[in-house]
C-alpha cells in the first residue's frame, strides 16, 4: 500500500501545543498529506492548519472542514489567501455545513443548508481567483469585496458532503470531496458514483477514518469504541449509517437512548465504521476503502495520548515503511 495515499488528521484529539511535533513526525514517516479538522470548541481551524504548515516542509495540508456558517466567506478567503501565498502549492481547504449541534449552540443553522454551502463555495472560488464580489447570498452579504493579496495560484477548494444531494453538488463544482468518518467501503463506492458528474472528471475523494493499530486487536478496537459510538449517534440520521447493513439496528438503539446515554458499540460495527485491530486487519480495512474509490484516507489515530506510537506503528507495521 502506498503511504502517499494515507494522510493524518489532527484536530480535537491533539492539544494545540503538540501539533508541531505530531505533524513533523508524520512528514518524516512519509505520510502523504495532513488535514486539520475544526471541531468546536477545541482548536481553531486556521490556527491549526497554520501550525501544521509551519512545522513541515513539503507535505500538503488541508483544512477539513470549515463551516460556511461560522466564518464570513470574505474573511475565510482572506485567511486562506495569506496561507496560500506563504506556503505555495501546499494548501487546500474544504468547506461544508459542519456539525448541526455546534451550529445550534451558536444560533447559526441556515434555513437551506445545501444552498448555504454551494453559494458560499462559489463566493470563495471567486474571491480566491481575484474577482470583485458584489452580491447577497442566502446567508451572507458582500458589497464590492476584493482580496488585496489574492493568491497567484488559487488553492484547491473541496466540499465536505455526506448525503446524496450534497455529494452530487460537490461533484459538480469542487476540486475534491471530503467524506466523514464512518465512511465504509459500500458508502465510499456509492459516494464515488454520486460525485461523478456527467461531462466532468470526477473529483478525488478523501475519507476520514477512525483508526488504531495494536498486536492486541481487542485493545485497538476498544481505543476507538467511544469515538465510533459518538459519531454513530451524531450521524444516525444520515446516509453514513443508512447505507450500512447495520443501519436499522443502530437507528433503533439510538432512538431508544436516554439523553446523554452512550451508545454501546458492537465489534461488527467497529469493523465496518473504523480501521482498528491488528496490523493485518487494519491494512485490509484501509485497502478496501481505497479499492472502493477513495483516492486517499485521513487517519484519526487513537488512543490520542499515544499519537507518536500510533504514527510509527501505522507507518511500519501496517504500511510497510522501513524503521
Amino acid at each position: 500500500m502506498d503511504i502517499g495515499r494515507i494522510g493524518i488528521v489532527f484536530g480535537s484529539l491533539t492539544p494545540p501545543e503538540e501539533l508541531a511535533d505530531g505533524a513533523a513526525l508524520a512528514e518524516r514517516l512519509g505520510f502523504g498529506e495532513l488535514w486539520f479538522s475544526e471541531d468546536c470548541f477545541f482548536t481553531g481551524g486556521l490556527s491549526g492548519l497554520t501550525g501544521l504548515l509551519a512545522a513541515t516542509g513539503t507535505v500538503p495540508a488541508g483544512l477539513g472542514l470549515a463551516s460556511v456558517m461560522t466564518r464570513h466567506p470574505a474573511i475565510l478567503a482572506m485567511e486562506l489567501a495569506g496561507l496560500v501565498r506563504t506556503y505555495p502549492g501546499r494548501v487546500r481547504a474544504a468547506v461544508g455545513l459542519g456539525n448541526t449541534h455546534w451550529l445550534e449552540q451558536m444560533g447559526l443553522v441556515p434555513e437551506r443548508p445545501l444552498t448555504a454551502v454551494t453559494e458560499t463555495f462559489d463566493v470563495l472560488r471567486e474571491l480566491l481567483g481575484g474577482a470583485v464580489v458584489d452580491r447577497r447570498t442566502s446567508v451572507h452579504d458582500l458589497s464590492g469585496v476584493r482580496l488585496e493579496f489574492a493568491p497567484r495560484l488559487p488553492p484547491e477548494l473541496w466540499i465536505g458532503a455526506v448525503n446524496e444531494r450534497a455529494l452530487r453538488a460537490a461533484g459538480e463544482r469542487a476540486d475534491g470531496v471530503l467524506l466523514s468518518v464512518l465512511a465504509g467501503p459500500d458508502y465510499v463506492a456509492w459516494a464515488r458514483e454520486l460525485v461523478s458528474a456527467p461531462g466532468r472528471q470526477a473529483p478525488p475523494l478523501t475519507a476520514f477514518v477512525l483508526a488504531s493499530v495494536s498486536d492486541d486487536g481487542r485493545a485497538a478496537r476498544d481505543a476507538v469504541r467511544d469515538a465510533v459510538g459518538f459519531f454513530l449517534k451524531a450521524e444516525a440520521h444520515t446516509a453514513l449509517v443508512g447505507r450500512s447493513k447495520h443501519g436499522p439496528e443502530i437507528r433503533r438503539r439510538v432512538a431508544a437512548l436516554a439523553d446523554g446515554e452512550p451508545l454501546a458499540v458492537e465489534d461488527d460495527w467497529i469493523d465496518e465504521f473504523a480501521a482498528a485491530g491488528d496490523p493485518d486487519h487494519v491494512r485490509d480495512r484501509l485497502q478496501r476503502l481505497l479499492d472502493a474509490g477513495a483516492g486517499s484516507l485521513g487517519l484519526w489515530l487513537f488512543p490520542a495520548d499515544r499519537l507518536a506510537d500510533q504514527l510509527r506503528s501505522m507507518a511500519t507495521d501496517v504500511l510497510g515503511r522501513a524503521r
